[in-house]
């Protein structure tokens, strides 16, 4: 079994030397179809970017990289089948030291153990749900544990985890006047941890929870749980999950049934088939009162690094704006690529690999400076906040949430 579509090599192939001046395979899996394509299509331009600029090399080695993608077109999202086969493919590849996804953490969940058991480090540029990493609130039951047969730790993240998340959309509530907040959420990974983030700290924060329901995504409509919503009297609503799964119509049965409610949503639908009105997105009148939160930020919201890399990235890609999340692609690869110079000789140890990256610490990157804590976190903790105008997403404000 294949991952459909998506799968491109870049920097020559081959197979791994035992030493210096062999080749070893980098990988990524994100969903390449459906409403997610656009960012991770520029993640996968930033990955590629970054092997350019080291000549495709770490070191002595030669770097192979292959972009699969655990969507389908039928789907539109990704699948467990193709995540699973993509994870497959990776495990069995003796060349493999890096594999850079998922996208989705319930992606990430299937994928996280079947490359636990080698094992290959896995970096996400993406993800978010808590139960990833730790058991911290927002996790479930069993998690994380249950992601890490081995009982060591694979896996890292270079986006702030969903504590960080809840934490900002309850600030962003507050600062609005939310006075009680409805939430539904998707019932996967990310929707559901991220649902109990935004819960925990929201009351924290002295804001009600009216509630927090799972949706059947596949449902036609929500109006009746939009109605039911209404009879809590709740002035605000927030919807935990992502695009393809109802999102779009969860926001027009809300706001009809609560016209004067501020709305909110996660990173799970900054994408253009939720914004964008000529990609399906929600129409104006409801853009207008929604408010997003995003772990990327204004190109002048970074470093000098970062500036410098969107600035390069337009000339290379010839376009006028960046999608943010091509930074995340690209400091994924660029931390591999610096870890395996930094490892010499030892960069196909798939061990030292896992080893130096959870050691990475005081890294001055595109991002800013971070480490990689215990759990394979990172210590970044900027959220932005975007506004929606003219079917586009408009940075509002970086919120410094530290938890809740």
């Amino acid at each position: 079994m294949t991952a459909c579509g998506g799968d491109d090599d870049d920097s020559g192939g081959g197979s791994s030397g035992g030493g210096g001046g062999g080749t070893v395979d980098v990988y990524s899996s994100l969903p390449l179809q459906g409403a997610q394509r656009l960012q991770t299509v520029a993640m996968v331009n930033g990955i590629k970017f970054a092997l350019e600029q080291h000549g495709g090399k770490a070191g002595d080695y030669t770097v192979k990289y292959t972009s699969l993608d655990d969507s389908t077109a039928q789907a539109g999202t990704w699948t467990p089948e193709a995540t699973q086969a993509n994870a497959r493919k990776v495990a069995q590849d003796d060349a493999a030291v890096a594999y850079i996804g998922e996208f989705n953490s319930g992606a990430s969940a299937i994928s996280i153990p079947l490359l636990n058991e080698v094992p290959i480090a896995q970096i996400s540029p993406a993800n978010t749900a808590v139960g990833l990493t730790s058991d911290e609130p927002g996790a479930a039951a069993g998690e994380p544990d249950k992601y890490y047969p081995s009982g060591e730790r694979n896996y890292l993240r270079i986006v702030p985890k969903d504590t960080i998340q809840g934490a900002a959309l309850a600030t962003i509530m507050k600062q609005d006047g939310c006075n009680s907040t409805y939430i539904l959420n998707d019932k996967e990974v990310y929707g559901a941890g991220l649902a109990r983030n935004i819960e925990g700290a929201a009351k924290a924060q002295g804001l009600e929870i009216a509630g927090n329901e799972g949706i059947d995504p596949k449902a036609p409509n929500f109006r009746s749980q939009a109605a039911a919503i209404k009879g809590t009297g709740a002035d605000c609503f927030v919807f935990s999950g992502v695009t393809p799964n109802g999102a779009v119509q969860v926001y027009k049965d809300v706001a009809a049934a609560l016209p004067d409610a501020k709305l909110y949503g996660p990173d799970g639908v900054s994408n253009p088939e939720f914004f964008d009105t000529s990609e399906g997105g929600i129409p104006a009148n409801i853009a207008a009162k929604t408010k997003v939160t995003v772990a990327t930020l204004e190109p002048d919201q970074y470093p000098a690094a970062g500036q410098k890399f969107f600035n390069e990235y337009k000339k290379k890609y010839n376009v006028d704006a960046v999608d943010p999340y091509a930074i995340y692609g690209y400091e994924a690869m660029s931390l591999v690529l610096d870890t395996c110079t930094q490892l010499g000789k030892d960069c196909s140890d798939r061990q030292a690999m896992i080893d130096a990256l959870f050691n990475t610490k005081g890294r001055k990157s595109v991002l800013g400076t971070y480490d990689i804590d215990e759990n394979g976190d990172t210590t970044v903790t900027d959220y932005g906040v975007y506004t929606i105008k003219d079917s586009a997403l408009v940075f509002d404000q970086t919120v410094k949430a530290k938890g809740g």
